[in-house]
């Protein structure tokens, strides 16, 4: 976008009584909140792919000194250190990191939103009111 039409939109946003300025698009773009979804299917997808790979590498290499990855079969119903337990760990490691993803970003645009709430609602105890005018 040009920068004359940015300013247009900004202005044609703001009202007269809005004692706080508009944030400019790159502060917008900063606290635009996160989408739920996305960040809980992206980290889902990370760490279901982690669980399989890291199961994977356990039936294929079998190695003698590592930790017992077969404890996660007390966390995740089915799950074992096998061939089938890499697709159950997939299914689990998804679940998990979704729910996870998902209230992080919930967590995040609350945070962020009442974190606003109350800056504007300083801004606006700080501005004249009826009885200052005169």
């Amino acid at each position: 976008m040009e920068a004359g039409v940015v300013e247009a939109q900004v202005a044609m946003r703001s009202s007269p009584r809005d004692p706080l300025p508009l944030l400019s698009p790159a502060l917008a773009r900063e606290f635009a909140p996160l989408h739920k979804r996305a960040l809980g299917t992206a980290v889902g997808l990370a760490v279901g792919m982690s669980v399989s790979i890291i199961t994977a590498f356990h039936v294929i290499v079998q190695p003698a000194n590592a930790l017992d990855v077969g404890l996660l079969s007390h966390y995740f119903y089915g799950y074992s250190v096998s061939w089938q337990g890499i697709g159950v760990g997939f299914f689990w490691g998804f679940v998990t990191g979704f729910a996870t993803g998902w209230f992080v970003g919930f967590a995040r645009n609350f945070m962020i939103t009442a974190w606003l709430l109350v800056i504007r609602t300083k801004a606006n105890l700080a501005q004249p009111f009826l009885d200052d005018l005169g």
